[in-house]
C-alpha cells in the first residue's frame, strides 16, 4: 500500500528547532511572514539545551573597556586566522542585541547586585564578556525560543525528518521527509529553506553529541541540493568525555572541574600536564589539554580502558556540590560515581564542528538560489579554534539576519518553478530503502564509519591513517548497497539510520579529503607528520564531491581590528 503523504506550503522552510532555527523562525513570524518549522528531535530537547557556560557579547558590564572590536579580535586570534573577517564582524557587532532579544522575550540573565548583567570571564577572551544564566545557558535560551514561538503560534513538525532539500534549476522550492513513528511523508513546498539542523561530530565514536543528532544531516542535506562545504576537518574536540557506559560515551565533564582546580593524572599517578603546558597545566587550551591527553593513552600511559583520569576528588565537598552540580549529578546518575571521592575516567571527545555548509557572510545564503544554512550547520566563524561562548551568539544573530534574508527572498520571486521529477526522485529514495531487504545491518555500519573516523581523524592525523580510512570508507560505502532495513512496531527509527548513515559516509568522506589536505598543524587539526604551520594554508579549504577540494582564499583583517590582536593575559584563568 502507498504510504500516505501529506503536502503543506508555507513561505519560508527552516529544517531544525534547535535555537538556530527557531530564532530564524520567530524573526520571520514577528514580520508577518509565514512559516513551518520542522526538527527530528523535540524541540524542548534540541542539542542547544546542552550548552552549558554561556553567551558572549561585548556589553561591558563588568570592564567597561570591553568593545565589539576587540571581542572580534579575540575570535580571529582563536581560530588561528582562518575565521572569516566580515562574518566575524557581523557578529561581535550585533552580539549585544542578540541579548537584547533575549531579554525582550523574557530570558533571565545573571544579574549583578545592582541589576546590570553578570558576566565572567571564558577562556582566551580579553575581557570578561559571557553572559550566563546558570551552568543551563543554552537550556534557557532553548525554553525562551521555544516560548516565544509558542506565543507567535509558530506551527512546528516534532518527529518529522527531513530527507531532500527540493530543488529545480538551482533554487530551492521546498524539502520532502517522513514521520518517525507512522512513516507519513511530507513535501512541502516553500519559497526559502534555512538549513539549522547541527553539525557532524555524531561520526566519531566518543562525541558529546547524543546518538540521533548531530550525524552530518546538514552537509548531506545541502551537498545533495547542490551546496558546498567549507573546512569540514576542522572539529573540536573537548578533552574530557566520559567513557562508560558505551551509550552515554563522549557525555561532557564541564571544563568547569578543570577551572574550579581539577587535576588530569595518566595510569601511573603523573600529573602530565607538566609535560605539554608546565604553566598554565590544567588551565591550558581546550585544544592543547586535549592533545595531551590523546598522546598520553596512544603512548601507553592510559587506563586500560582508554582515558585518563580527571580528579577534584581533593577539592572540598560543599565546593564540589556549589560549583560542580551537573558534573556530579551526571557522574551519579550514569556511573553510580561520587566525584566528591573517586577520579572520573575521561578522553578526548568530538565536541563542535567548526567547518560546515559554505555561506556567505552578508546572509548565510548557499550556492543554491533561496537556500541559508545558521548555526552548527554553517561555517564561517570559529576557523580553526571555536571560542567558548561564541556559538550560542553566533545563532542568534544569524537566525534575525537570515530569517530576513529569507522573507526578502521570497518576496522577489515573480514566480517559483517545481519538479515533479524532483518530488519523484525524493519519493523513490525512500520508497528504495524501506524495500532494502539486504544482509548489511544500517546501525554496524554507522559503528565501522564511528571507528573510522576515531582511528584515522581523531585528535591527530597523518597522510597513512587519513588513506586507510579512506579505503576503509569506500569499502563501507561498497558494503552500503546490500543494507537491509526494517521499521517495526516502534517507528521507522531504522529509516532514519539508514539516512543518518548516509550523511555520516558523505560527511566522513569530505572530513578524510580536507584533512589529507591541510597538510599543517594549525588548532584543532593536528598533522603529526607536518606538526608545523603552513602560511600557504592560511586558506578555507571548500569540498563538494563534483569538485573536490578547492583553496580559498581569506580576506584581510580590517585594521581597527587587526591592532588589537595580541596575547590574551592568562592570569591563572581557564584557557577554553
Amino acid at each position: 500500500m502507498a504510504a500516505t503523504e501529506q503536502r503543506l506550503s508555507t513561505t519560508v522552510l527552516v529544517i531544525g528547532t534547535g535555537g538556530a532555527g527557531l530564532r530564524a523562525s520567530v524573526e520571520l513570524a514577528e514580520a508577518g511572514v509565514d512559516v513551518l518549522a520542522v526538527g527530528k528531535r523535540p524541540k524542548n530537547d534540541a542539542h542547544t539545551s546542552l550548552a552549558a557556560g554561556g553567551i558572549n557579547a561585548a556589553l561591558a558590564t563588568m570592564d567597561p573597556e570591553d568593545s565589539w572590536q576587540q571581542h572580534a579580535a579575540d575570535t580571529l586570534k582563536e581560530s588561528y586566522l582562518l575565521g572569516d573577517p566580515r562574518t566575524t564582524e557581523i557578529v561581535t557587532r550585533g552580539a549585544a542585541r542578540g541579548i537584547d532579544d533575549l531579554e525582550r522575550y523574557g530570558m533571565t540573565f545573571a544579574r549583578e547586585q545592582d541589576g546590570r548583567i553578570s558576566q565572567r570571564f571564558f577562556g582566551a577572551h580579553t575581557f570578561r564578556r559571557t553572559a550566563f544564566a546558570g551552568d543551563y545557558t543554552g537550556l534557557e535560551i532553548q525554553r525562551t525560543l521555544v516560548r516565544r514561538a509558542e506565543q507567535l503560534r509558530i506551527p512546528v513538525l516534532e518527529g518529522v525528518y527531513i530527507t531532500r532539500i527540493l530543488t529545480h534549476e538551482g533554487a530551492v522550492f521546498g524539502a520532502y521527509g517522513f514521520d518517525l513513528k507512522d512513516g507519513t511523508r511530507y513535501r512541502v513546498h516553500a519559497d526559502a529553506v534555512i538549513l539549522a539542523a547541527g553539525g557532524h561530530t555524531r561520526i566519531w565514536r566518543r562525541t558529546s553529541s547524543r546518538r540521533d543528532e548531530n550525524t552530518g544531516d546538514s552537509f548531506r542535506l545541502a551537498v545533495e541540493a547542490g551546496a558546498r562545504l567549507r573546512d569540514p576537518e576542522l572539529v573540536q574536540f573537548h578533552p574530557s568525555g566520559i567513557i562508560e557506559p558505551e551509550n552515554a560515551a563522549g557525555t561532557l565533564v564541564s571544563e568547569a572541574a578543570r577551572g574550579e582546580g581539577g587535576v588530569l593524572r595518566n595510569a601511573l599517578g603523573e600529573r602530565y600536564m607538566s609535560r605539554y603546558d608546565p604553566e598554565r597545566m590544567e588551565l591550558s587550551t581546550r585544544d592543547r589539554v586535549a592533545l595531551a591527553s590523546y598522546t598520553e593513552i596512544k603512548e601507553g600511559r592510559g587506563t586500560e580502558k582508554g582515558g585518563v583520569w580527571l580528579d577534584v576528588s581533593h577539592l572540598p565537598r560543599q565546593t564540589v556540590m556549589d560549583r560542580l552540580p551537573r558534573v556530579y549529578q551526571t557522574l551519579l546518575d550514569l556511573q553510580m560515581l561520587d566525584i566528591t571521592r573517586d577520579p572520573i575516567e575521561v578522553a578526548p571527545t568530538a565536541h563542535y564542528s567548526m567547518g560546515g555548509v559554505w555561506v556567505r557572510p552578508e546572509d548565510h545564503s548557499t550556492d543554491v538560489r533561496g537556500l541559508y544554512a545558521i548555526g552548527e550547520a554553517s561555517s564561517g566563524l570559529h576557523g580553526a579554534n571555536r571560542l567558548g561562548g561564541n556559538s550560542l551568539v553566533e545563532l542568534l544573530v544569524y537566525g534575525r539576519i537570515t530569517g530576513r534574508a529569507a522573507a526578502a527572498y521570497s518576496e522577489s520571486l515573480s514566480a517559483q518553478p517545481r519538479s515533479a521529477a524532483a518530488v519523484a526522485e525524493a519519493r523513490a529514495e525512500v520508497d528504495g530503502l524501506l524495500a532494502a531487504d539486504g544482509p548489511e545491518n544500517v546501525r554496524a555500519l554507522q559503528r565501522a564509519v564511528r571507528n573510522t573516523m576515531t582511528e584515522h581523524a581523531g585528535v591527530v592525523r597523518d597522510e597513512e591513517g587519513l588513506r586507510t580510512g579512506l579505503a576503509e570508507l569506500a569499502a563501507i560505502e561498497k558494503r552500503m548497497e546490500d543494507v537491509g532495513v526494517h521499521p517495526d512496531i516502534a517507528g521507522f527509527q531504522d529509516l532514519a539510520h539508514a539516512f543518518d548513515l548516509k550523511a555520516a559516509v558523505l560527511a566522513a568522506r569530505a572530513t578524510l579529503e580536507a584533512a589529507l589536505e591541510r597538510r599543517e598543524t594549525r588548532g584543532c587539526h593536528n598533522r603529526s607528520d607536518y606538526p608545523d604551520m603552513n602560511e600557504e594554508l592560511r586558506v578555507n579549504l571548500v569540498w563538494s564531491p563534483a569538485t573536490g577540494i578547492t583553496r580559498e582564499s581569506i580576506p584581510p583583517v580590517p585594521e581597527e581590528i587587526a591592532s588589537l590582536i595580541k596575547e590574551v593575559p592568562t592570569d591563572g584563568k581557564l584557557q577554553e
